[in-house]
């Protein structure tokens, strides 16, 4: 102190600006709980005024960040560089020099604009001027010393962590469900509630197949799972979201297996700037720890494996060797089981039609490189052959699954039933706890008593909500009849009648294709006419199979004079009027069907066309009818007038609606004989006579008559 306060680096031209002393702390549990060391750096700003400067600024806004490599960028750090480039800093003040930097090119910085802006750097022991090599070299060696101690801080602390989570002994948080007993020994929840529900939750996936289906039947049944808050150690009970039904059935722990290090740090440079990011999970055995059996799990690790390769099948981001997504309601049954017998790719699928449903399966092979696809090939047919040979194999179990459907029917939805009823007696537990505290009390203190009856009211309505729901279900379950028995039995015995009735969901088909088929390899013969298909069954068996390829769609494909019409005709007339047009002409589309409005749309759309449902109104041309209609004669008029060379009209193709400019029908000659067949009621031509023309309004024949006599 005495050193700072005679120090002889001070000068007047420091004194004249302004003072800076820098805070920092490297987390916020630093902040929270570091609190003497926050005093100490306080207490820097008033050593500053000691050396003489009236106007100390402190900056404290980088409290809580790092300042080690890739950390988040410090907005206080850069405040201070401006300031002393801008020459209004005199001196920077900090308790220590590892707080300004813990990385050579920040502290490099510091002291570079330090040097040329004249600006002292002083810490609790005393003060530096950069234009002294001596104070210079002292600086540059405590920087590097801040540097080096921040790694070997680290490097201490991850070889500690390291070190006791190879033991399986490393628990910075235990997931839910699990707990530490008195020895300090890993054991399953104590609380048979928080058990049931996990192992709930591995179940449902089992019947869904799909995290997000396993998430909607609890939402959907209301059903309540345990979670961790983000402060405090007491379980939350709520309905949970898709996020941690996916932690649940991704996480190795609960298959009893110890993991540390599945999602490792890296640094990478973003924008120029370094940042620190988790990678990706890695698989359990790929971690740098990997403890296998080495605590009780909820479920075994064949089935965590199994659920682990149907979460990769689900899967929307498809690797290199997988297209087989989530169960949907696409009418492709084999989707994912398909594999390429030539180039060894999966088969996807398209869906196409007049509704988008027809399902057609497709090895890309080489398109990607500017090649052409591998396989392509309907799915309907195929489809139909492959649950022939499914049918052989499984309709004898008809009956065994007819009875377990029984067993299922007549338990009811016994999962939620059970769930319900844990929480029931939790609610009740947790009454009875809350009615002690109330009546332990003193009723004169109402402030307490108040909240007390309020939590023990909130307890009760949640049990009568709770028992009403028990009392529903328990009203929903009923014993099944005679004659429903005899019905899903019968059900039983002609499985094949229930495989292809349309109310078989095609979501329970495809669930049974991947049971049993491991895969399905496809591959065609020289003229592509014949599709040889091999079965691997699940088990090891395999089954080789041949059936004529489908049709491709270009047989099919819409005839080109039907494609010259609609091309000619669309970019004025509808798709019903294109129709009509067809239908008059004789045409039929590629599968022999009538033309109508739909399918004039879906041959636009699969050829490009441009063109509208309705036909456009053009305010320069009329139809027939509307041209009749203006000049108020008929159509026939019209038609003669056109024949005769005096009236123009444009017609697309034969038997396609006229289309006349409104300008044609006021231009000479048409409007004198228009006008000349409304007075006269007769049709005068060009080259024409009036005695020659027929009479077409015989009201004013005798007029016609006297003007002739007179």
């Amino acid at each position: 102190m005495t050193e700072l306060l005679c120090s002889p680096k001070v000068k007047p031209e420091h004194l004249a600006r302004k003072a800076i002393v820098y805070l920092r702390q490297s987390s916020d549990k630093q902040v929270r709980q570091n609190l003497e060391s926050q005093r100490l750096q306080y207490e820097m700003a008033e050593r500053v005024r000691s050396l003489g400067w009236k106007q100390v600024e402190v900056i404290d806004s980088d409290l809580g960040f790092s300042a080690g490599m890739a950390s988040t960028r410090r907005e206080g750090f850069e405040r201070v560089l401006s300031w002393v480039a801008l020459g209004e800093v005199g001196i920077v003040g900090s308790r220590d020099v590892s707080r300004l930097s813990r990385t050579d090119k920040d502290w490099c910085r510091l002291l570079e604009v330090c040097q040329i802006f004249g600006t002292l750097i002083a810490d609790e022991q005393q003060i530096y001027d950069l234009n002294y090599l001596d104070d210079q070299l002292v600086l540059g060696i405590k920087g590097t010393l801040s540097v080096v101690e921040l790694k070997v801080l680290r490097q201490r602390m991850h070889a500690g962590q390291e070190s006791k989570a190879r033991r399986g002994e490393l628990f910075k948080r235990l997931p839910v469900g699990y707990g530490l007993d008195l020895p300090g020994k890993l054991v399953l929840h104590p609380d048979q509630r928080v058990c049931e529900a996990i192992r709930l939750v591995f179940l449902k996936f089992r019947e869904r197949w799909s995290i997000r289906q396993t998430f909607l039947w609890f939402r959907d049944h209301d059903i309540e799972l345990p979670a961790n808050p983000i402060r405090g150690t007491r379980l939350v009970w709520k309905v949970p979201t898709q996020a941690l039904v996916r932690e649940i059935l991704v996480n190795p722990f609960y298959a009893g297996a110890y993991v540390w290090g599945r999602r490792p740090m890296e640094t990478v440079l973003v924008d120029g700037h370094l940042k620190k990011r988790q990678t990706s999970l890695r698989p359990a055995e790929n971690c740098r720890v990997f403890i296998r059996d080495h605590h009780e799990g909820y479920i075994d690790w064949a089935i965590y494996e199994e659920n682990q390769r149907v979460l990769r099948r689900n899967s929307v981001n498809w690797q290199r060797d997988e297209s087989m997504a989530a169960i949907r309601a696409g009418q492709g049954l084999l989707v994912g089981l398909l594999r390429c017998g030539h180039c060894g790719r999966k088969l996807q699928v398209r869906y196409w039609g007049g509704r988008g449903t027809n399902a057609r399966y497709l090895c890309k092979g080489e398109f990607d490189d500017g090649g052409r696809y591998c396989i392509g090939f309907g799915g309907a047919s195929v489809d139909r052959r492959l649950s022939k040979e499914l049918l052989k194999v499984i309709s004898p179990l008809g009956v065994e699954a007819s009875l377990r459907a029984l067993d299922e029917l007549s338990v009811g939805d016994a999962a939620q039933r059970i769930a319900l009823a844990s929480k029931l007696e939790q609610l009740e537990y947790e009454a009875r706890k809350a009615f002690e505290q109330y009546d332990s009390v003193d009723a004169r203190n109402r402030l307490v008593a108040s909240e007390l009856e309020r939590r023990w009211n909130e307890k009760l309505e949640e049990i009568a909500r709770t028992k009403h729901r028990l009392s529903e279900l328990n009203g929903i379950r009923h014993a099944l009849s005679t004659e429903e028995e005899m019905q899903i039995r019968a059900m039983g015995e002609n499985f094949s009648a229930i495989w292809e009735s349309d109310r078989c969901p095609a979501e329970l088909k495809k669930m049974i294709f991947r049971t049993v088929f491991e895969e399905i390899i496809v591959r065609t013969d020289e003229a592509k006419t014949t599709l040889h298909l091999t079965i691997h069954w699940k088990g090891g068996v395999h089954t080789q199979i041949e059936m004529p390829r489908p049709r491709p769609a270009t047989d099919c494909a819409t005839p080109m004079e039907a494609l010259d019409i609609i091309r000619r005709m669309a970019p004025r007339h509808g798709d019903d009027q294109i129709a009509s047009v067809l239908t008059r002409l004789g045409h039929f589309t590629g599968k022999g069907k009538r033309w109508n409005q739909i399918r004039v749309a879906t041959a636009r759309r699969n050829h490009s066309i441009a063109g509208q449902k309705r036909a456009l109104p053009d305010p320069e041309r009329v139809s027939l009818n509307e041209a009749a209609r203006i000049c108020g004669v008929s159509n026939h008029t019209i038609e003669r007038l056109v024949e005769a060379g005096l009236l123009k009209c444009e017609q697309a193709v034969p038997r396609a609606p006229w289309a006349i400019l409104r300008a044609d029908l006021q231009a000479e000659p048409v409007r004198s004989v228009i006008e000349r067949l409304l007075r006269t009621g007769k049709l005068i031509l060009q080259g024409g006579s009036l005695e020659n023309q027929s009479v077409l309004f015989t009201e004013n024949e005798g007029d016609d008559n006297a003007r002739h006599h007179e």
